[in-house]
């Protein structure tokens, strides 16, 4: 469990923002894929809320090997088993069951389990896991719950998904209990439907930009 930490430490270090994504029409998923990845998100994880989730990541990892591709939304172990064949590098659940905890013990992979409680961050901290999805962030309270999580579980570090976009993303990631943040704002599904690539590429290259800049708490000391 902890090389799997250090796995995803590593992960979220480098990708920063996390892209969630549902694919709709199995022809989106290379230009989709190459518009995020020329705006700088190179991380991807690939939902498996539609039918073509599975069929997604296998095309990434044949015809993108540069990519870092995981599979979403991952609700039990039968799943989970279906990520791993389909060649998923990471695996995130929206939350957390003692059957999936437990799966993601024994699988290769590095697992994120979704969470919105002090309660299920020690189920899974039990079990060795110490790095979790906050979702849905701004529903379970946001900036201010991960600030009081960070009392009891000074060892324990997340990634904020739900409600995160670019009004916000600054006071996520100025918290040091974050590694990175999810989101689907730069892929808006008319964007995709219409094809609209290089708005996609551009949206992502902005969001990216707004960590470039000074920190809210750097803006106030000045």
């Amino acid at each position: 469990m902890l090389e799997k930490v250090d796995l995803l430490d590593e992960l979220c270090t480098r990708a920063r923002i996390l892209p969630v994504i549902t694919i709709d029409r199995e022809e989106d998923v290379l230009p989709l894929a190459d518009a995020l990845s020329a705006g700088g998100l190179r991380t991807l994880e690939i939902t498996l809320r539609s039918e073509h989730g599975l069929g997604a990541i296998r095309t990434l990892r044949e015809q993108r090997p540069e990519l870092c591709v995981g599979a979403g939304t991952v609700l039990d172990e039968w799943m989970l088993a279906d990520a791993e064949a389909a060649g998923a590098q990471f695996i995130v659940s929206p939350g957390c069951t003692a059957e999936l905890l437990r799966a993601g013990v024994y699988s290769p992979l590095p697992v994120l389990p979704g969470i919105s409680s002090a309660s299920e961050i020690m189920l899974g901290y039990a079990l060795g896991y110490r790095r979790f999805k906050l979702f849905p962030a701004e529903v379970s309270g946001g900036v201010p719950a991960l600030k009081a999580l960070g009392g009891p579980f000074p060892t324990v570090r997340f990634c904020p998904t739900g409600g995160v976009e670019p009004g916000n993303i600054r006071h996520y990631m100025d918290q040091p209990n974050v590694m990175c943040v999810g989101g689907s704002w730069m892929m808006d599904r008319e964007w995709i439907r219409q094809g609209d690539w290089a708005r996609v590429q551009a949206v992502s290259a902005e969001a990216l930009s707004l960590l470039d800049r000074p920190s809210v708490n750097e803006s106030v000391k000045e």
